[in-house]
């Protein structure tokens, strides 16, 4: 029997099913239209970004690094633009045979390749390198006709710094160099903003004013946006915001005195600082030997490194800002301002100088044998006496000496706009406890104050130290912070924002007391150790003499610079001002282990003082005879300094004006 079917339910189940079904389908639909309105409306922006940043990318437009000037507009640092040939290594398979390959199209030297692998070890594979720099028109259109060969590796224009002068003043300029890792570590701990300013940056300042002025020099970065092909090369420029270059920074100090104090030095080591008691400007900062700050732009290849660093002569070392030396008798000055101010001497106190002074059975040597008899402050000083000294320092006492010494600048930072000087020693009994770890060590003894009066023993100053103390002291007590920057340059507007320098301080000293200071000094360049060196001067000048032992000699031994090995040798120093009624300058000098100071340093200050205040530059005959250490007072008819051709030729002053007023 043929069951029938119940159509009426068969329908309705099929009508159920299509509900249910277009349902579904109404259901999926909607959910589609809620994903396209989230993502089409929602999310449109951040969508919108992402696409763009797919098809776009935001490059860095690095500025142009700023000029630095001395006080008299010449260029010290500045760039210049050049074709660098670059790799980039994460894109290059076999390096090695790159770099062979592209010696055939492009000259690259070994030490080129040298200092590629020093900055392949110190840089991300993924960092554009530079092989090559300053690559010819011809070289660029040679490898640009087989770059499809060379995946990885490009031809870039880069603005490449440049320090004209080679290495003048290299201390103070300074230079600059890639940034390491350490410096990287140090910018990503910078405020957000400054660190994007650093984007695209390869290069910072390392040292001088490169390093201390970095922020204003370096510009604020600027932002390309790109249109970019598959490939992420790029097609055509969307947008761009154009970087602002670096302001220019003015310098304090003459570039042509600087060279000439660094040719005064020739060979020798030793350093020079000049101030301007009257405001604190730095007027020369030398440290010799010099460098080369061109060498460290693209990064140094390891044989000048070497050179540089393992050098006995030490032309790394800034001398002038970490150099630290006893001051010997160019101390005596300050002991007896210090013996006024304290009411421990007057000037009129009078000593016996049997050429020793004895304390307990202990010796200390003064003039030889012969001694100088009786000695008052003022003589004290034009003769150099260190029995007189001798005998202050024991009546003083070490923290007495301390406490003069300390607001003169003396172990203290100076606050100069460099980085990196150091404080030396200006010692007394707490010193001494925290400098030493022993308890007999920590202890002072009696016996060891006594050298301190004649700048020797734990003293040891930088010659900025003993040129901001002698700057104060000309000055009448009145202390200016040191500085080598005269003004920063907007880039924009021109307009000039001299540094922020804290206000002088007056460190109360007694008139009568600083004029019998400085009339004494006076008397060394008219009847002292200096006399022969400033015979002649066309103006009045104060000044010190000292010879500061670099080894200890016995007190029954004689010093012979013949037996002594050359850096045992003393150190010849000066400290200066001029002229004498309200001074312009003032200075200390030390030439490293020349001997007595009225041979070798105290010409030096002379023709500094000639240049500053009369217009005076050597002959050559007596330039060479200063480097020897041959000259006292100029010899010949000095030269005009403004007739002085700058940049140096080899043409004579009368053919050549001078570029500076």
């Amino acid at each position: 029997m043929t069951e029938l079917r119940n159509v009426e339910a068969d329908l309705a189940q099929f009508r159920t099913r299509v509900v249910v079904a277009g349902l579904g389908v109404l259901l999926a639909f909607g959910l589609i239209a809620a994903r396209m309105l989230y993502l089409q409306v929602v999310r449109h922006d951040d969508l919108l970004a992402q696409a763009e940043s797919n098809r776009t990318a935001v490059l860095p437009v690095v500025p142009n690094r700023g000029q630095i000037l001395d006080r008299y507009g010449r260029v010290l640092a500045t760039n210049y633009s050049a074709y660098t040939l670059e790799i980039t290594p994460s894109k290059v398979a076999d390096l090695d045979g790159t770099i062979d390959a592209l010696g055939a199209i492009v000259d690259v030297p070994p030490r080129d390749k040298r200092r590629f692998r020093k900055l392949l070890e110190e840089s991300h594979r993924f960092d554009s390198l530079p092989l090559r720099t300053r690559l010819s028109d011809e070289e660029v259109a040679r490898f640009t006709a087989q770059r499809y060969r060379f995946p990885g590796v490009d031809v870039r224009a880069r603005l490449i710094r440049q320090y004209p002068h080679g290495d003048v003043a290299s201390h103070v300029i300074g230079y600059i160099g890639r940034i390491n890792q350490r410096e990287k570590a140090s910018i990503e701990e910078w405020p957000e903003e400054e660190q994007a300013n650093y984007r695209g940056t390869e290069y910072i300042g390392k040292l001088g004013a490169e390093q201390s002025y970095e922020r204003e020099l370096h510009g604020i970065t600027g932002f390309e946006r790109v249109e970019t092909s598959a490939g992420g090369r790029a097609v055509r420029s969307l947008a761009n915001t154009p970087a602002t270059p670096g302001n220019t920074v003015v310098l304090a100090i003459d570039i042509q005195l600087q060279k000439l104090v660094e040719d005064m030095f020739g060979e020798r080591r030793g350093a020079l600082v000049a101030i301007d008691p009257r405001n604190g400007e730095v007027l020369a900062f030398v440290s010799k030997p010099t460098f080369d700050p061109n060498l460290f732009v693209e990064g140094i290849d390891v044989e000048n490194w070497r050179a540089l660093n393992e050098s006995l002569d030490k032309p790394l070392l800034n001398r002038a800002l970490r150099g630290t030396y006893p001051p010997g008798s160019t101390y005596k000055p300050f002991m007896a301002l210090g013996a006024l101010e304290t009411g421990t001497r007057s000037a009129g106190t009078t000593i016996n100088d049997p050429g020793f002074w004895m304390f307990g059975n202990h010796r200390f040597r003064s003039h030889g044998d012969g001694g100088l008899g009786a000695v008052d402050m003022r003589r004290s000083i034009i003769k150099s006496s260190n029995t007189y000294y001798y005998s202050l320092a024991s009546e003083m006492g070490v923290d007495l000496m301390h406490d003069f010494m300390r607001p003169l600048g003396f172990g203290q930072i100076t606050g100069i706009d460099l980085r990196g000087e150091v404080r030396g020693v200006l010692p007394s009994q707490e010193w001494k406890r925290n400098a030493y770890k022993r308890p007999e060590q920590k202890r002072w003894y009696a016996g060891e104050t006594i050298s301190l009066g004649i700048g020797q023993g734990y003293n040891n100053f930088t010659m900025l130290q003993l040129a901001h103390a002698m700057a104060t002291l000309a000055n009448g007590g009145v202390k200016y912070t040191p500085h080598l920057t005269l003004a920063t340059e907007d880039v924009v507007t021109r307009e000039r924002t001299p540094p922020k320098v804290p206000a002088a301080t007056h460190l109360g000293y007694k008139p009568e007391h600083v004029q019998t200071v400085l009339r004494a000094m006076q008397g060394v360049t008219t009847d002292g150790t200096s006399a022969r060196v400033f015979a002649g001067a066309g103006y009045e000048s104060g000044g010190k003499t000292g010879t500061a032992q670099a080894v200890t000699i016995g007190q029954k031994d004689r010093y012979d610079a013949r037996k002594l090995e050359e850096h045992q040798r003393d150190h010849s120093l000066y400290v200066a001002f001029a002229p004498m009624e309200q001074p312009r300058v003032a200075l200390a000098v030390v030439v490293e282990n020349a001997g007595f100071g009225a041979a070798h340093a105290a010409p030096i200050a002379r023709r500094v003082f000639d240049y500053l205040l009369q217009d005076q530059y050597p002959t050559p005959q007596d330039l060479e005879a200063v480097q020897k250490g041959l000259a006292a007072s100029p010899i010949g008819a000095p030269l005009k300094a403004s007739a002085m051709p700058w940049p140096p030729t080899e043409k004579t002053a009368e053919t050549s004006p001078a570029t500076a007023p």
